[in-house]
């Protein structure tokens, strides 16, 4: 073991879901290694403790597992369970530390971020509970970064992570093991697997495509591999380091290849799309795309037909800019329905509750307490799972679920890589501003309420504040704004736009258009456009 001195790096603090910046920022000399020891350090050490360690495979991550693994042997660890190849993804990790009754685990992703030399790259640090640490503990961390004074780390040549099998690494056990098998032992669990096999038995065609991305492997053995479909059913389904060039984010934007199969002439029944480590999925149908807060709702509403919900969800949960739909469904199946900040970390208290079996984000993350992350695979099964049983396709189960509790028209239009005191600027004087607001019209519509979003957690009493701004009209339309903590450059400013139909009249509207009034206030009232100069948003969800 070696101690080297190492001096502070500015800005390692952890977002949302962990710490991301440009591959070749993690790629300094000292900056991987103060951000792991730092993580090491504020949870009281790893000394005799049992680690998870994997990442979706993108470019640096080979590396970073090396160095990972050596700082932990110097650290003390006991043994560390690493993906073969160093992959596993994010959910596949979750259910590791879970099953494995790990007591962390370190995933090294930036999720839907593009990856290469020059993209993206992230480490995160999950706990005991397989879920992201809690703001306390990625405070502790940040705290330690910017106080580090050294480093601990075994001077060794790299081992080789291709073969399954254990090595040891000075006195610490390296497991290196199957990435895939758990988490498809785990689906094979909570779904009916017999239905889905008829389901494609009898004709049923679909496409996944996993964007050259950590999904690929897990999609091939269970789709094709355990329920029979098609050989080619899983598009780029092997995992690059550059994801191919592609932006692995499942949205219509980037999954435009899916998108434009699914609209065509010989689309399949199903279409599907999952991101960079296997957290996000996206939902379309012949004909039809599906939003997140939707699918989350039709989810909530037909969980107890799947097996491993038959009976009945506890209570659902959502992110504060995700659409109301899913509430509706709760009130009328009588469940609790709660409303957090954006960050799976803030579900992880429900479910370890016991409050909430579902959980669900607008950015294309849906998952339950199976694991205490979002699951891409496990969202896409639950939907096969619910048309084997409903024996309908999905434009039939969205005008039925429309039909029954009423279409909230959603969308998220993304400010990418804005000046970061543009954008503060601006919201800096909406937040002057929002007493002001209320009882003002703003084309045709009139403010009800307005707010920034407060979170106080139900389970521990901790208060998360600054969590976006919420504009409210009257008849149930909204938007929100919040800041993402997801990219790595400039500032992202995210614009949620919701406008509730109750029905039977107006349910099939194009989402833009029925927005058109609610953007149009959106831009009078806080002047995106005007402020940034820019003519338009780069992604439209």
């Amino acid at each position: 073991m070696t101690t080297h001195p190492t001096t502070p790096f500015d800005g390692q603090k952890p977002g949302t879901s962990g710490l991301r910046k440009k591959t070749p920022v993690f790629m300094q000399p000292n900056y991987l290694e103060n951000f792991v020891q730092a993580t090491f350090d504020a949870v009281d050490g790893v000394a005799g403790k049992l680690l998870v360690l994997g990442g979706d495979g993108r470019y640096f991550g080979a590396e970073a597992a090396q160095v990972i693994l050596k700082m932990a042997a110097a650290n003390g660890a006991a043994r560390v369970i690493v993906g073969q190849g160093a992959w596993l993804s994010t959910p596949a990790a979750s259910n590791m530390i879970r099953k494995r009754k790990a007591d962390g685990g370190i995933i090294l992703s930036a999720s839907h971020n593009p990856g290469g030399p020059k993209e993206d790259f992230g480490v995160k640090y999950n706990m005991a509970n397989g879920g992201p640490a809690p703001e306390a503990v990625t405070e502790a961390i940040f705290a330690r970064t910017k106080t580090i004074t050294e480093y601990r780390m075994l001077d060794v040549a790299d081992i080789d992570l291709s073969h399954l099998g254990e090595v040891r690494l000075g006195a610490m056990v390296v497991e290196v093991v199957d990435p895939v098998s758990a988490y498809a032992d785990m689906m094979e669990e909570i779904f009916d697997f017999k239905a889905l096999r008829d389901l494609f038995k009898a004709g049923f065609r679909m496409r996944m495509d996993s964007m050259c991305a950590i999904t690929g492997p897990y999609a091939v053995e269970i789709l094709e591999r355990r329920l029979g479909a098609a050989p080619g059913t899983v598009t780029h389904a092997v995992p690059l380091p550059d994801f191919g060039g592609m932006h692995p984010d499942p949205n219509p934007t980037w999954a435009h290849e899916l998108m434009g199969e699914m609209m065509g002439a010989e689309a399949p029944d199903f279409g599907a799309a999952s991101d960079g480590d296997g957290d996000r999925n996206m939902i379309v149908g012949r004909g039809i795309y599906v939003s997140p807060s939707d699918s989350l709702a039709v989810i909530a509403a037909n969980a107890h037909l799947v097996p491993g919900y038959a009976r009945g969800l506890k209570g659902v949960a959502r992110s504060m800019p995700t659409s109301a739909a899913v509430d509706r469904v709760a009130a009328a199946v009588g469940i609790d329905c709660y409303e957090t900040p954006t960050g799976w970390k803030f579900f992880g208290n429900l479910m370890d509750a016991g409050r909430v079996s579902l959980c669900g984000e607008e950015s294309f993350g849906t998952g339950s307490d199976h694991v205490r992350e979002k699951d891409g695979v496990w969202a896409i099964l639950m939907w096969l799972n619910i048309i084997a049983a409903r024996g309908m396709g999905v434009a039939e189960l969205m005008a039925e679920h429309w039909a029954r509790f009423g279409r909230n028209y959603y969308s998220r239009h993304d400010y990418e890589a804005l000046p970061t005191e543009v954008a503060n600027a601006m919201l800096d004087d909406l937040r002057g501003r929002l007493d002001t607001l209320k009882g003002k019209e703003y084309q045709g519509l009139v403010v009800e309420s307005s707010d920034e979003f407060c979170y106080t957690d139900p389970v521990d009493g901790s208060v998360s504040a600054h969590q976006g701004f919420r504009i409210l009209f009257e008849g149930g339309s909204r938007v929100v704004l919040r800041l993402s903590g997801t990219g790595t450059e400039g500032a992202t400013l995210r614009v949620y736009l919701e406008r509730y139909a109750p029905g039977p009249e107006g349910l099939g509207e194009e989402p833009q258009e029925a927005l058109a009034p609610i953007i149009a206030a959106t831009e009078e009232i806080v002047g995106i456009r005007a402020r940034t100069g820019r003519p338009g948003p780069n992604v439209i969800t």
